[in-house]
């Protein structure tokens, strides 16, 4: 029986949401959970739907990273691309885990340039005090080294390009 995780995402100053996940693959650093429907609002960047209402997607939570990686689909199954969200490290207590959102994150179309979204709300969490300025800093960090292995054409990490949905579906399965 696969392994069900309880996914509380919380975004400072918002509602928090829990995704219920199914744990596909594990190694000491990298943890990759299948949710097989978006139940949300489809998600768009600027005119493109880049998840779908109903599509699968797949989760990457890098152990003590400061990210996690999505790949995201349509709902029949198109993957439209990889959303990188910064987030402090995801927590985990047993099948409950913990992602703390910092508003930040990076979007790259299957075909197409990446583009980071979210600057102006992490620039206001941080005026109010949502976001501490030392976390602050600690992100525009995280940003510069993605952003360099994203001009070396080394971003997103290889593991998040080399598992698709069948071959996750396919781990669940065994």
């Amino acid at each position: 029986m696969p392994r069900r995780i309880h996914f509380e995402y919380r975004r400072p100053g918002k509602k928090t949401i829990t995704y219920e996940e199914i744990l596909a693959f594990e190694r000491p650093d990298v943890k990759v959970l299948l949710g097989e429907q978006y139940s949300g609002e489809n998600v768009l960047v600027g005119d493109s739907i880049i998840l779908e209402h109903g599509a699968p997607m797949i989760w990457f939570v890098f152990t003590g990273a400061w990210y996690d990686v999505g790949r995201f689909h349509l709902a029949d199954g198109t993957f439209t691309g990889w959303y990188t969200n910064m987030s402090l490290p995801v927590e985990e207590d047993g099948d409950n885990w913990i992602g703390r959102d910092l508003f930040l994150d990076l979007w790259q179309p299957a075909s197409g340039s990446p583009v980071w979204l979210g600057e102006d709300e992490h620039d206001d969490a941080v005026r109010s005090g949502l976001i501490d300025r030392a976390t602050a800093k600690r992100l525009r960090n995280e940003r510069a080294l993605i952003q360099l292995q994203l001009t070396q054409e080394a971003w997103p990490p290889p593991i998040t390009r080399d598992m698709d949905i069948s071959q996750v579906r396919g781990l669940i399965s065994t």
